[in-house]
């Protein structure tokens, strides 16, 4: 484990031996230097810990932006592929104006570069990438920042000319191309030799440098899986031929903290000209492990992480950018060698409720950082403990992450925590009942519902389209969501195939607000290329959220319409559900 961290500033506990019979606390002492010396207090095991809450000291400045240099050693770079690899989840469409929208919120947040999509897969990609990189890419802030923008290629010309054809309009552009590496890529997919592939990196790299970009992202897919000293060579040529950053991805999530560590250790410490470029880590989370293999990647001496918001990704997803960047703030100086990142945590709530919008990907209720219940404590245990000091349960401020509670301590009221009732501040007697009452009916009057078995269902819907036409159409189905998606098709008249519906509460009670989320996909079959060369029907995913559930589903269902049509620039077709009304 000590091939591992190669940070000569971070010494991890294994290391250390004593004499002293207690436990090791190791942690950095803060100067206004930025040396920073481990300090090791032994404490006994029967000694409580001294507080320590996640608030990591906060650097001002980011280093000047050299393609294959960081001034400051300690300083990572965030690499966003939300926009890339994470609208490759299914169903995660976009459109381009919610991919700008998204592109903004990660300047805003403050990444270093942002993979905006892969302009080779289709026409409306290459534009959307060519649109973010004229607009965020060239938007420079008072300090100098502007994000790196970044197009991904495989291997060949034609990636390659689509992906400069849309980058080279952002002041700091960048080509990532990959070819895969791994024995079983090698046989099964690409069906080439080593000496075929080191090739084709080879020329393609210089290809892409020939172009006029300066900034030059090489991976070597399935790294993970891959033949070490087969890897050192390739890296080796490509760095030759003028890469600025080299990506190790572990594609499939099959690699073990351990494992991942020591094979950045590796590749530092084997390939010649290593010190001429940056070393990114690149983590699938198909074992869970996407945010432990990126951080022991970053110790090892990775000095770019790529993440996505949300941990969205292909199959089990990414790394999770709010988790990589919070673990390096909380634990950046006191275990992780002083590491740190320029992003802007209090743009985390906001980026990932956007990205959860426009993705239609829910994240799970105990999603690290931003689930919904992440600083949410119904336990009597823990509600006693964070009343009478935070600390006891929450080792990151909510508002560091631009969280905003009801309540300061994120109660919430439950079959565990009636007895804490007068310590919470609640008095049945008190007038606030009265007003919880009305409220109450105020959300009842909303309520209003005739079901039966004897009707025949109907849906009456009225849509404006994107030139101000009201559109009115009225359908029976065996219920009332199927008869208003039945008098939606009337209207927008494009056969689609409803392959996903799913309807959840947002709150508790009868009365909850419900959220809905659909997956279709045109009937016509729109093909898309994905980056590993394959081509799928592309499916296009909507939410809504509303009181009424036939609402909801009638909001999720246009939303992802409105996907679907506007990814064929049919907007003479795109409707608008803020002046609709549905019967049903």
């Amino acid at each position: 484990m000590a091939s591992l961290f190669t940070n000569p500033g971070f010494i991890p506990v294994s290391q250390l031996s004593t004499t002293h019979p207690a436990r090791l606390l190791l942690y950095y002492t803060t100067s206004t230097t930025t040396t920073k010396t481990p300090t090791i207090h032994p404490t006994k095991s029967s000694t409580s810990f001294t507080t320590i809450f996640c608030s990591a000291t906060r650097h001002t400045h980011r280093p000047a932006y050299i393609p294959n240099q960081i001034p400051d050693p300690q300083y990572v770079r965030v690499f966003d592929t939300t926009l890339r690899d994470g609208e490759q989840s299914p169903g995660a469409s976009m459109t381009s104006k919610e991919k700008l929208d998204v592109a903004r919120q990660l300047a805003k947040l403050g990444v270093d570069i942002i993979e905006a999509g892969f302009p080779a897969a289709s026409n409306d990609d290459l534009e959307a990438v060519k649109m973010i990189a004229k607009e965020v890419g060239n938007e420079v802030d008072e300090n100098g920042y502007v994000p790196v923008i970044c197009g991904l290629a495989r291997c060949n010309k034609r990636d390659i000319d689509a992906s400069w054809e849309a980058v080279k309009h952002a002041k700091r552009p960048r080509i990532h191309t990959f070819i895969a590496t791994s024995e079983i890529h090698m046989k099964h997919k690409l069906k080439k030799t080593k000496e075929e592939v080191i090739e084709k990196a080879r020329s393609m790299v210089s290809y892409a440098r020939s172009l006029g970009c300066d900034d030059v992202e090489f991976s070597p897919e399935d790294a993970g899986r891959s033949d070490r000293e087969f890897l050192y060579q390739i890296l080796a040529e490509v760095i030759n031929a003028g890469a600025t950053t080299l990506n190790i991805p572990d594609t499939v999530g099959y690699t073990m903290p351990n494992e991942f560590g020591q094979l950045i250790a590796d590749i530092r410490a084997n390939t010649k000209g290593i010190e001429n470029v940056i070393v990114s880590t690149h983590c699938q989370n198909d074992l869970g492990l996407s945010t432990a293999n990126t951080l022991a990647g970053a110790c090892a001496g990775a000095r770019q992480v790529e993440v996505t918001i949300n941990g969205i990704g292909e199959r089990a997803g990414n790394a999770s950018l709010e988790e990589v960047v919070m673990a390096l703030k909380c634990r950046g100086d006191q275990v992780l060698g002083g590491l740190y990142t320029g992003i802007d945590t209090e743009q985390i709530i906001m980026s990932s409720k956007m990205v959860e919008e426009f993705s239609g990907l829910h994240v799970q209720p105990h999603k690290a950082i931003v689930g919904a219940n992440a600083f949410a404590h119904e336990s009597g245990i823990h509600q006693d403990g964070m009343l009478k000091h935070k600390n006891t349960y929450e080792i990151i401020s909510p508002e560091d992450i631009g969280l905003h509670r009801s309540n300061k301590s994120g109660i919430v009221l439950g079959k565990l925590s009636s007895a804490l009732l007068p310590q919470l501040g609640y008095d049945i007697d008190s007038k606030d009942v009265d007003d919880l009452f009305w409220r109450f009916k105020a959300v009842a009057e909303k309520k209003k519902v005739t079901c039966g078995t004897l009707d025949l269902p109907m849906a009456t819907v009225r849509l404006i389209d994107a030139n101000g036409e009201e559109h009115i159409a009225c359908a029976n189905g065996t219920g009332p969501v199927d008869s208003a998606y039945k008098a939606i098709d009337h209207i927008v008249k494009e056969r689609v195939i409803l392959l996903e519906y799913a309807l959840n509460a947002v709150t508790e009670g009868i009365d909850a607000i419900a959220t809905t989320r659909v997956l279709i996909r045109g009937e016509n079959k729109h093909a898309s290329t994905h980056s590993s060369g394959e081509t799928s029907h592309r499916t296009f995913s909507g939410t809504g959220a509303e009181m009424d559930i036939v609402v909801s589903s009638v909001r999720a269902y246009v939303n992802a319409l409105n996907k679907m049509l506007g990814f064929h620039n049919q907007t003479e077709a795109v409707v608008n559900t803020g002046n609709s009304r549905v019967s049903a």
